[in-house]
């Protein structure tokens, strides 16, 4: 058969609200806690410079940007004098 405890149901039931506050206590801290986690416009307003360079240099580089940038600088020297544009056309003298 099984014990009886020695606790009164005053002891039981205070006991139970203490618990009750504690847990309450623990939930608010961890809904605080995982909302600044999950902020994630307050951490980027605060490196807000960085992410700028960081998503133009991505950019450049998702577009080809060193590559274009490299052909234009070859190509110029190795072209003589523009004579005539027309568009995106180029008539170059070459002497």
């Amino acid at each position: 058969m099984a014990a009886r405890n020695s606790r009164s149901v005053e002891q039981v039931r205070l006991e139970l609200e203490a618990e009750r506050e504690g847990l309450a206590q623990a939930v608010d801290t961890l809904r605080a806690g995982v909302k600044e986690a999950t902020d994630v416009s307050a951490k980027i307003r605060e490196n807000l410079p960085a992410a700028t360079a960081g998503a133009v240099a991505i950019g450049f580089l998702l577009a080809g940007g060193i590559g274009a940038t490299m052909r234009l600088f070859a190509r110029r020297s190795r072209e003589g004098d523009e004579v005539l544009r027309v568009g995106r056309y180029v008539i170059v003298d070459r002497e």
